[in-house]
């Protein structure tokens, strides 16, 4: 099998997430990144989009998930890689990140972020 990536970098939601419930109420901005290892073969000999992962599909997975408020980016993320896996047979591993921006414990801090990397079973 072929080792190749596709991915999405730097999609930005405002969105209602956070532990306080402050935080779900006034939201607050967060980029995800998104990378899944598949074999588009097929897309790259073929010119063929059935052959690989349709980003504009993964985007929608990503900005569906986004719109639900939760308590914990761990929690966001998860619910993401398990509707990619569910979408997309193809799909070997996925590597996904959110970051909040300004999270509020105060002190400086640009963003905090958590890191998703999983394979499929």
């Amino acid at each position: 099998m072929n080792i190749d990536k596709v991915a999405l970098e730097g999609m930005e939601f405002y969105a209602y997430h956070g532990f306080f419930e402050e935080e779900r109420k006034i939201g607050n901005r967060f980029t995800v990144d998104i990378e899944v290892t598949t074999d588009f073969e097929k897309a790259a000999l073929n010119d063929d989009l059935t052959g690989t992962v349709d980003y504009v599909q993964l985007y929608s997975i990503v900005k569906d998930r986004m719109a639900i408020p939760s308590k914990l980016l761990e929690h966001i993320g998860q619910d993401i890689v398990n509707e990619v896996f569910k979408q997309f047979s193809a799909v070997a591993a996925i590597t996904l990140s959110i970051s909040k921006h300004n999270p509020p414990f105060g002190g400086i801090c640009d963003r905090s972020k958590v890191t998703l990397v999983r394979e499929r079973v």
